[in-house]
């Protein structure tokens, strides 16, 4: 508001200058005539002295016209750097400061201008939407100087790529989307186009002495077949379907494109519609543990359960992990929710027998948080559980992420007593110099090694027989998933001391059937057992007798 009182009053004082200039430019017209000529004479002797009044409104006149120019030549040069401003302003506003692409705003019109020029030729516009993989671990490890290093450079190499009159905007963070127009009969340049940027943004950039490599996923989308193709809405619906298509790239390893299709927006809706039931599921207690059994082999016996999610939806019955475990790590619900499951767990493994184990598997993503061992501890603590009886299980990937924080957590909960094993192992990249330098307890075999087995061919039996072997020699014991048959079973008992699991045994089973099996085999708590050995009660008015 100050601005606009400050700018109409100068507006008011120019016009009063201006209107000065005028006023004595008229004055100067009308007292030169007379005075001019005088001066002349008397100058020549030919005359006296002309009046002084009038030779004084002379100068006079002179001054305010001298003072009504500068006054314009000041407006002049204060209107040039208004215009200045404005105009860097307004360029500002429509480039990305830092790689000096347009941004998100500014793309939206330029790409809709040129996809009416490329109509007009009989030709499609394609957009190519950009997505660099893993780069907030870019910022994370090496800072966002680097990582803003990193953007610009990746922005030229693709302005490098892209056609002369192609768009590049940065949509903001890491992503980019480009317009080319092309020929609707010859596709293949586009995906020609795709497969360039991706090997050249893929080539190592070093910053600082540090070598960054980064690779992007692509997802692309036409033009052709749009309804309304040229509206004012038309960016934002290329920009989201090639987004769509971005997404599956990722979905399918990443370092690659996609073209979009519809089939991939029903999908994406549907990955939405389980994101929202996913949050809203945690918030009402869907999520549920479900029990695996694990045997002694060489027994028999039962010796504990491997604690499995299930997540009871009101809308798509009995969902299991393999469905909403990926998504709840993506969209970073997935701590809360194990640590809602653990808590429900523990009170539940409280009514079995105390020489019963439970196993807890642990997600990579829930490995990263430095604080992850003493929260677990913590839940211990809170539900009174023995940290002797759990047995949590990490993966092979969480080991490539942070080796050195893993070793730390691993030892931190082993110091209070709690069991680590290696889940899945043969499936990932573990070494012998990581197993030997990791203090695990256990080794798990992956169930894709133990379904092998049944293949009779004698690759398999030899693979998991080395795997025990190597066990043996770490001094570490071995659990081996997936037993679904007794011939299997048989082979694994000739092998070696096994602790095993599978469908052999039983599906896993709600909290209450488990009870009923621990019941029926003599292995509930002490203060279980009595509780349900107990006759039930007769209630007569609100007291039990």
């Amino acid at each position: 508001m100050t601005d606009k009182f400050s700018q109409a009053g100068r507006r008011e004082r120019d016009v009063v200058a201006l209107g000065i200039a005028a006023a004595a430019i008229i004055l100067f017209v009308g007292t030169g005539g007379t005075v001019v000529p005088q001066l002349v004479s008397a100058w020549r002797g030919l005359a006296e002295q002309p009046d002084a009044m009038l030779s004084s409104a002379l100068l006079l006149n002179i001054a305010l016209i001298l003072l009504g120019w500068n006054r314009y030549k000041s407006m002049n040069a204060e209107l040039g750097d208004r215009r200045r401003s404005e105009e860097e302003a307004r360029r500002l506003a429509q480039i990305d400061p830092l790689t000096g692409c347009y941004n998100r705003r500014s793309i939206a019109p330029a790409m809709a201008e040129l996809l009416m020029a490329a109509e007009s030729e009989g030709r499609a516009l394609a957009i190519i939407l950009v997505d660099l993989d893993n780069f907030k671990q870019v910022n994370d490890v090496n800072g966002h100087n680097t990582g803003d290093a990193v953007l610009t450079e990746t922005s030229e190499r693709m302005g490098d790529i892209l056609p002369a009159d192609a768009l590049l905007a940065r949509l903001g963070g890491d992503e980019f989307a480009a317009a080319v127009v092309y020929d609707p009969v010859m596709p293949g340049k586009v995906e020609h186009l795709a497969s360039l940027l991706i090997e050249r943004v893929a080539q190592p950039i070093t910053v600082d002495d540090a070598v960054i490599e980064i690779t992007m996923s692509v997802g692309i989308a036409s033009s052709i077949n749009l309804v309304n193709p040229v509206d004012a809405d038309v960016s934002t619906r290329l920009i989201h379907k090639a987004d769509i298509a971005m997404y599956q790239a990722k979905k399918q390893g990443k370092n690659r494109f996609f073209w979009f299709e519809p089939a991939m927006e029903q999908e994406l809706r549907f990955r939405n519609e389980l994101e929202s039931g996913i949050r809203k599921g945690i918030a009402k207690g869907e999520f549920v543990p479900f029990y695996e059994q694990q045997i002694d082999l060489e027994t028999g016996e039962l010796v504990g359960f491997e604690m499995l999610a299930r997540w009871l939806s009101p809308e798509l019955g009995v969902v299991g992990p393999d469905i909403f475990i990926p998504i709840a790590e993506e969209i970073g619900v997935v701590a809360e929710m194990s640590e809602n499951l653990m808590r429900q767990a523990f009170e539940d493994a409280k009514r079995w027998n105390p020489k019963l184990t439970m196993s807890v598997n642990i997600s990579p993503v829930q490995m990263r948080d430095p604080w992850f061992a003493q929260k677990l501890l913590k839940l211990l603590l809170q539900h009174n559980f023995p940290p002797s009886r759990l047995e949590i299980e990490i993966t092979e990937s969480a080991l490539h992420d942070n080796v050195g924080l893993v070793r730390s957590m691993i030892t931190s909960l082993r110091n209070q007593g709690v069991r680590v094993s290696l889940d899945d192992f043969g499936t990932g990249y573990a070494s012998l110099s990581q197993l030997r330098s990791l203090p695990f307890d256990r080794l798990k075999i992956d169930r894709s090694f133990i379904r092998e087995l049944n293949g009779g061919g004698a690759a398999g039996p030899q693979l998991v027989d080395a795997i025990i072997s190597m066990g043996n020699g770490l001094k570490m014991p071995i659990t081996a998933e997936g037993i679904e048959n007794e011939a299997v079973l048989e082979m694994l008992r000739k092998m070696g001391q096994l602790k095993g699991q599978g469908y052999h045994y039983g599906r896993p089973e709600p909290a209450d059937e488990v009870l009923t099996r621990l019941h029926n085999s003599g292995l509930l708590s002490a203060v279980e057992a009595e509780t349900a050995d107990q006759p039930p009660q007769a209630i007569i008015g609100n007291r039990a007798i």
